[in-house]
């Protein structure tokens, strides 16, 4: 039975490798879009975004929550949801303060080594979700690299314009942002180690993740649909958020 225990655990631990070098790979996508034109990039970024945002919101409420009230109080869980969407809420605001002190005083190489500090947590944190997913079961770890691969997308292709515009040359911003990602491979691996020898980790983990992929999802789609003019655009976003849920629904166990 140890045997067993150990080569499933072994099993889990490859998933959760594989699956935080894919996200992390994703901090090539920046590179893409470098010949790009400005305005048809603005275009497709409204519609990643929505369709990141449906595959976070479809991931945290079709499949986290059912998943996490099986494994905890529902009203502890609810509560710590709560909790997590004000804390993102408070650090995003202080880093936003930070962000126009920053900017007033024309720091630009502060402002990209700021956003590189700020990423290597976030994705750090993305590889502890990984692998707290990938232990409940595989199915949810699959969905669950899906929506932050997704989410990745367009927050790379921000990053990367935040380090050209603090002075890092191309090829700087490239190795960089590749170490930066790399962290959520870190994560993974820090996370199945820590919830190999205890669960309790794994059972705090889950509610923080929802709490997260719901703030991130509406606070990146809600505004930019808010203020879009055009009815076009307007729905095509729309349609692309509903898109991203019912890809997660077809994910499901």
């Amino acid at each position: 039975m140890d045997c067993a225990l150990t080569a499933n655990n072994m099993t889990t631990l490859l998933y959760i490798i594989l699956g935080t070098t894919i996200v992390s790979l994703g901090s090539l996508v920046g590179v893409v879009t470098l010949g790009m034109n400005q305005k048809f990039l603005d275009r497709i970024l409204l519609g990643m975004i929505g369709l990141s945002s449906g595959a976070l919101l479809g991931v945290a409420f079709i499949h986290m929550i059912p998943e996490g009230i099986k494994l905890m109080d529902p009203e502890k869980f609810c509560l710590i949801i709560l909790i997590t969407i004000i804390v993102y809420l408070i650090v995003e605001k202080l880093l936003h303060w930070h962000h126009c002190h920053t900017c007033g005083n024309d720091h630009k190489h502060t402002l990209g080594y700021m956003n590189l500090v700020g990423d290597s947590v976030h994705n750090f944190i993305d590889g502890l979700v990984i692998a707290s997913a990938f232990i409940v079961s595989p199915a949810l770890g699959l969905s669950t690299i899906v929506a932050i691969a997704m989410h990745e997308i367009p927050q790379e292709i921000g990053d990367f314009g935040v380090l050209l515009y603090s002075g890092f040359t191309k090829r700087r911003a490239i190795f960089f942002n590749l170490m930066v990602s790399a962290t959520a491979i870190l994560g993974g691996i820090v996370g199945w180690a820590v919830s190999s020898r205890t669960d309790q980790l794994n059972l705090y983990l889950i509610p923080i993740a929802v709490g997260g992929f719901i703030y991130i999802a509406l606070s990146d789609i809600v505004p930019e649909l808010r203020k879009e003019d055009s009815i076009k655009n307007f729905f095509g976003g729309l349609i692309l958020l509903v898109g991203g849920i019912i890809m997660m629904f077809f994910l499901r166990d």
